[in-house]
Order: C-alpha cells, then sequence, then structure tokens
C-alpha cells in the first residue's frame, strides 16, 4: 500500500502490534510515572526508539491533522511517533507548512510532556523555525508556569547554538537559574555545555558571572567538556 493513502488509524494499529508490555513498566518507573513525580499517570506501550523512528519514517507523509491524531493519544509512544514525525515533516516543508507544523506544535504543547519528547523534537520545529525570525516566543515559553514549556525554551536553542548563535541560550539559561526543578537544571547545563563545546570563552564568561548561585547540577552538567583543572576550579568555587 503506498504510503499516501496511510492513516493515523493505520499507524495506530502497527504501534500496539509492537507492544512489549513487559518492557513497557520497565520504561514508565524510568520517565516516573508514580504519584507525585513528573511523569506521573504517564502510559507506554514499550516500543524502543529505533522502532519509533522507523515507523515514523514509514509514515513520514501523514497530513497534519492525521498526526495530530498521534501526538494527541494517551499513550506516550504514539505521541513520541507523531512529533518525530512532524520533525521529518518540517524541513521539507514551504514556509507556509513550517508556519503551520510550529503553530500546531506549540498549540498541542501540553502533549509534549516529557523531556524526551521535549529534547527530540523541539530543536527541530520550534528553534529551526524561529532561527532567523523573532525569539520572544522562547522567552514566553520561559515563564509560563508549565515546566515543559519551560524545557522546550532553552533546548529549542540547540538549533541556533549549531549555527554559532549563543546569545538567547545565554539569557535563557540566566532567566532560568532560579527554576526550582532538577530536570530545568539539567536542560540549562546541557545547553550551557553546547555553547562551551562551541565557544569557551563564552562558556566561562557566563561561569564568572553566574557560578555563585548556579544549581549543582547546572554547574556539573555545563563544565562537563572544559579540561579537568578547568572542572576542579568551578566545582571548588
Amino acid at each position: 500500500m503506498p504510503t499516501t493513502a496511510l492513516s493515523a488509524a493505520d499507524l495506530l494499529a502497527r504501534i500496539h502490534t509492537l507492544a512489549d508490555p513487559e518492557r513497557a513498566v520497565a520504561v514508565a518507573r524510568f520517565f516516573q510515572t508514580g504519584p507525585g513525580q513528573y511523569g506521573e499517570g504517564d502510559r507506554f506501550l514499550g516500543l524502543t526508539m529505533p522502532q519509533q523512528r522507523a515507523l515514523a519514517r514509514e509514515f513520514k507523509a501523514l497530513p497534519l491533522p492525521e498526526v495530530e491524531q498521534l501526538v494527541r493519544s494517551p499513550w506516550h509512544d504514539c505521541r513520541s511517533v507523531g512529533l518525530i514525525i512532524w520533525t521529518l515533516q518540517f524541513p521539507k516543508a514551504d514556509p507556509a507548512g513550517q508556519q503551520a507544523l510550529y503553530e500546531r506544535y506549540l498549540h498541542l504543547r501540553r502533549f509534549v510532556n516529557s523531556w524526551d519528547l521535549v529534547d527530540v523534537t523541539c530543536p527541530h520545529i520550534v528553534g529551526a523555525y524561529l532561527l532567523r525570525k523573532d525569539r520572544s516566543p522562547l522567552y514566553e515559553l520561559a515563564v509560563e508556569d508549565h515546566l515543559w514549556s519551560q524545557r522546550m525554551s532553552i533546548v529549542s536553542t540547540l538549533a541556533f547554538i549549531r549555527q554559532g548563535q549563543f546569545a538567547d541560550t545565554l539569557a535563557l539559561a540566566e532567566l532560568l537559574l532560579p527554576h526550582r526543578h532538577d530536570l530545568i537544571h539539567k536542560a540549562v547545563g546541557w545547553l550551557l555545555r553546547e555553547v562551551g563545546k562551541r565557544n569557551e570563552e563564552a562558556l566561562e564568561e557566563f561561569l564568572h558571572d553566574h557560578r555563585a548561585h548556579m544549581p549543582r547540577t547546572t554547574l556539573r552538567y555545563a563544565i562537563e567538556k572544559l579540561s579537568p583543572a578547568q572542572r576542579q576550579f568551578y566545582l571548588q568555587k
């Protein structure tokens, strides 16, 4: 059957045939889905990431409304496949199509509700769309009372870092430093590390200005690629 004839129902059926209940239990535990945890109530079918990516490639021609059915699914694996499809579609879309994907992604961001979904997709959609546009939407995300929007704001800047643009990463990192959640501490540290891999001077300037009030996790992530002597210096300070 040609890919263009396939539907969301076909893809959902395929995903469910690959379900692995035993693995799903372990994955749910890894993503902390228990009461009071960040992934509380999320549900998994147990597909591996290679399986999800293979399905996304096979169904990459699904139209936006069909993919949206996946993104709205109560199953984490289905949301992941749908969002990966959008990352494959985005670079091949015309400007109007890219705008539609970007706007739909942000409209549905309540379903992009785990660090893996954010990290795998937002640089390729939100970051890619804003690369040559006003970056103010990221600052709006950063101040939302929503953990995943806040993580999305900083992780989206990976697209800018890859183009040698660091200003928004550093500004958003400074804005998010007081955040209380470890998943934001890790994201900020990761993106600072990515800046440092390309411009160590920019990272060290940020550390000089902010290390006194950086969460320990953020600091450790940020300095991971520095020399042992540099790491020791910042950890001691």
